[in-house]
């Protein structure tokens, strides 16, 4: 059975970034967008150096998480940080999102916000314009202000159309939104996604990445 793929967001420090050095995360994410987690291109180019001496084999993607970009934002963030992945998380079309694609050597993750109080065929009928736009789908918690990093879960029975639609599309599915070490093992062993994706699940206050929960999150997720 394939190990889940793991996502941790939102880092800032380089000291915490080092002491997660020999723990087998995926994917580092860096905050570009309004929230308590952002960095500026400066920082991340930074921290995307320190993501470069990783120690346990393989070296996680650096993805940068922006909320409505434009073509010209995204093209001098590139030119500053060395992204793998851009993470779109607002109301980015299907056509940007292939823009994207096209015009720089990243993949493309579209983040979809989930409102419990919308109908599935509501939830659903727009992704179908993003066939072939995208490289992965994460979900995460509506939130109002942010669209998302709400810290809270969403009904995770949802989840199940999102990811036969993933598959149809032979492309991963992320889950997020107030995922920490107590419940991640009952996600995983639920619903089997592809990648979970943790940001304030494993910070000691606001934007403070905590190191033991960190690597408490990693044992759940990875078993080692």
């Amino acid at each position: 059975m394939m190990s889940t793929v793991l996502k941790i967001c939102g880092l800032q420090s380089v000291e915490v970034l080092k002491s997660m050095i020999n723990l087998p995360v995926d994917y580092i994410g860096f905050v570009f967008a309004k929230s308590r987690r952002n960095v500026s291109p400066k920082q991340a180019a930074l921290l995307i150096q320190v993501l470069r001496q990783w120690d346990t084999g393989k070296t996680p993607a650096a993805v940068g998480v922006l909320v409505n970009p434009d073509l010209n934002e995204l093209e001098e963030l590139l030119q500053e940080a060395a992204l793998d992945v851009v993470q779109l998380h607002g109301q980015e079309s299907p056509q940007f999102c292939r823009e994207v694609k096209e015009r720089f050597p990243v993949s493309v993750f579209k983040a979809v916000s989930i409102e419990s109080d919308r109908s599935e065929a509501d939830r659903l009928s727009s992704l179908d314009a993003y066939a072939g736009c995208i490289d992965g789908l994460l979900l995460d918690t509506y939130d109002p202000v942010y669209g998302g990093g709400s810290g809270k879960t969403f009904a995770w029975d949802l989840i199940p159309p999102y990811q036969r639609w993933a598959s149809q599309q032979g492309i991963p599915l992320f889950i997020a939104g107030g995922l920490d070490s107590d419940n991640v093992s009952h996600l995983i062993g639920q619903y089997a996604p592809y990648g979970v994706d943790v940001s304030s699940g494993v910070e000691s206050e606001p934007g403070v990445k905590d190191i033991n929960k960190v690597t408490a999150f990693v044992e759940r997720v990875k078993g080692k």
